[in-house]
């Protein structure tokens, strides 16, 4: 029987403009590019040229420190760009998609029948290993570590954001074949939302099932894992997004690699929001063109709200992404006298505006702006009723602030990732940017422990 977990703390947002349960087609401009920025942590050097031919599953960098850590193309094509910035990094590789597509074949394989370390080495070569990431520091998995465990969190509670239970349909097998992959290098822990239904999720096999019943940030897996098996200072855990999992899946059922996902299209300035199938590293231009709201400054985002990046419509869908959203920028809006405004279409946190009347409010707009500026940070505990990790969120990023790398270990900075502050961040009065700052603190605790 699953093991039910019940989450009080947290905030549910919900936001105008979420994809209904129905797919709708977008054609592709045939270019694509995978972004070293997208795997964090890695050092990447490039092992194709401007002009060479490549296919689906050909490698087209790697990580400097593990060369076996390949990072591969989406599609077989030309490579028309290696697109750099300053000091020469590498910024994308691109790649013109040919009309008829070649894989690479690394053949079918029955993972029942498959050791560790053949698991390992397959997932390796197909440059598959790349999607997974490691607790402490948020970065690309070492693919030399031994971890305790490996999470993946079925389910997401951010707002807009893609409901996996309806992208899994017709993905069952693959979904369970990779599930049986990752139980092969660590034992696996699955977590699942109290509402989700689908037998594969609820009746997993090979992983031990956790339910969780709260509101957001409930489907983040550092939630997840915080509240199953905590990390200690010298332990490492793996964690793989849902959707990669079925990537894994179709390796080894079908011999080849297929980074087709399902993302979904929302947001209040979406015409018709909608889930689409693509490829990671597609240009979002024919997504948007024609598909959103032209009369207001708009901000594009690759993923949610919260977490997500911002990207223009030429920009690419970036690896771990399962939504695009648009949102308006909000910079062209001038408010007379709306610090004193009732506000009933606006969302707030407490009951500063009259909208908490209407609880059941179809969903709100709201825009890109800060709405304030920078002040001093002050113990509230506005953080801590919005967290719901068994760790102090303010003295933690007190520590952080400080400097201080002693107080980091002792108040959980090993269990963080800069998703995790998301939410805080946005309640925060003091309009600090909270993921930026621990994204800057694991990466220097990192370079201190190396």
């Amino acid at each position: 029987m699953a093991n039910v977990i019940k989450l009080r703390k947290g905030l549910n947002i919900n936001l105008k403009g979420k994809a209904p349960l129905e797919k709708a087609d977008v054609k592709s401009t045939g270019l694509f590019a995978i972004v070293p920025d997208d795997f964090v942590g890695t050092k990447p050097k490039v092992v194709v040229k401007e002009g060479d031919n490549v296919k689906v599953g050909d490698a087209l960098f790697v990580d400097k420190k593990h060369p076996e850590v390949k990072f591969v193309s989406p599609v077989s094509g030309k490579v028309s760009a290696v697109e750099r910035g300053e000091r020469r990094k590498i910024l994308s590789v691109q790649v013109v998609a040919d009309a008829q597509q070649d894989y690479k074949d690394f053949g079918k394989k029955s993972v029942a029948n498959l050791k560790r370390e053949d698991v390992l080495s397959a997932l390796l070569e197909a440059g598959l290993f790349a999607f997974f990431r490691q607790r402490p520091y948020d970065v690309v998995a070492n693919p030399e570590d031994a971890p305790k465990a490996i999470f993946v969190s079925a389910f997401s509670s951010m707002p807009l954001a893609q409901d996996f239970e309806y992208v899994l349909k017709g993905q069952e097998e693959d979904f369970q074949t990779g599930l049986d992959a990752l139980a092969k290098l660590a034992p696996t822990y699955l977590g699942v939302s109290s509402k989700q239904t689908a037998n594969a999720l609820t009746a997993a096999k090979n992983v031990t099932i956790n339910v969780f019943d709260g509101p957001n940030p409930a489907g983040n897996v550092g939630v997840q894992i915080n509240h199953v098996s905590p990390i200690n200072k010298g332990e490492i855990v793996w964690t793989l997004g849902a959707e990669e999992v079925i990537f894994v899946g179709r390796l080894f059922n079908n011999g080849k690699v297929n980074l087709t996902r399902t993302i979904a299209f929302a947001g209040s300035e979406v015409n018709k929001p909608a889930y689409v199938d693509v490829l990671v590293g597609q240009q979002l231009t024919t997504l948007i063109e024609g598909n959103v709201s032209t009369d207001k400054h708009i901000r594009i985002i690759s993923g949610n709200p919260l977490t997500g990046f911002k990207v223009e419509k030429e920009g690419f869908i970036t690896a771990h992404s399962t939504e695009v959203t648009v949102i308006p920028e909000g910079d062209e809006t001038h408010e007379l006298f709306g610090w004193i405004a009732p506000r009933f279409n606006e969302f707030s946190t407490s009951r500063s505006y009259f909208s908490w009347l209407f609880p059941k409010k179809d969903g709100y707009v709201l825009d890109a702006r800060i709405k304030g500026g920078h002040r001093h940070m002050i113990f509230s505990g506005e953080y801590d009723s919005v967290f719901p990790m068994d760790i102090y969120p303010e003295q933690l990023l007190k520590a952080i602030i400080t400097g201080d790398i002693d107080k980091m270990e002792q108040l959980g900075i090993y269990e963080v990732a800069p998703e995790d502050f998301a939410v805080a961040e946005f309640v925060d009065s003091s309009k600090v940017e909270l993921q930026r700052i621990v994204r800057e603190s694991l990466d220097m605790l990192r370079k201190e422990n190396e």
